[in-house]
């Protein structure tokens, strides 16, 4: 199965470029028809901005984008470019522009409408989508902290810590990474500490 990013949530962030406010908005999506309700929900919500302009990309899908009323390639295109440098799919972005009596000109349009989709991508932050193998990693207390290091080092995450007469670990791996993990675990501990496959997971966790 494919790995590709989605946003982890849904981001707002929000600035004012001389006395526009422009209010940047992100979600996570899986089809082109929920993009589309949530444009159609900020349109309804923002009914009296001056502009809500929008961009989607539906992994195996449609890609669109608008300029909702904005001169042409000013803002819905500059806001696409910003999804397609961040490597996201399954997200749609819309930026809310309340005009404040201050013309920005075309150039200062792009800025302020790339500025508004990036806010909002940080603020949602990114998560990878991919199969994960899960491992269940019981270990002394001595190695705990080396076991750790040594995870993060080869893309893990740390999904569960239980402290016990040991510390047993569940642990997400990238599927190329697993037996590395493991093959290091072992010479690291001199066998003391072992990892058992209990799993596999596609979905998105946080990077």
């Amino acid at each position: 199965m494919d790995e590709y990013l989605v946003p982890t949530q849904f981001g707002e962030a929000e600035f004012i470029e001389k006395k526009s406010r422009f209010i940047g908005r992100i979600w996570p999506v899986e089809t082109e028809e929920e993009a589309l309700a949530k444009i159609q929900e900020m349109k309804k919500q923002h009914y009296d901005a001056t502009h809500n302009c929008w961009a989607y990309i539906i992994r195996d899908g449609a890609v669109r984008f608008s300029d909702d009323g904005e001169p042409g390639g000013t803002a819905g295109m500059p806001m696409l470019q910003v999804l397609q440098r961040e490597s996201l799919y399954n997200v749609v972005c819309v930026v809310t522009r309340y005009f404040g009596g201050i013309l920005l000109g075309a150039g200062g349009l792009v800025r302020a409408y790339t500025k508004g989709a990036k806010i909002a991508v940080d603020a949602a932050g990114k998560s990878m989508k991919r199969v994960w193998t899960v491992l269940y990693v019981p270990c002394p207390y001595n190695f705990y902290e080396r076991v750790k290091l040594e995870a993060e080092a080869f893309g893990g995450i740390i999904r569960s810590t239980d402290f016990g007469a040991e510390v047993e670990l569940e642990l997400l791996f990238p599927e190329a990474q697993t037996q590395k993990f493991l093959d290091r675990l072992t010479d690291m501990t001199s066998g003391t500490v072992e990892g058992m496959e209990v799993g596999q997971e596609y979905k998105a966790f946080p990077v």
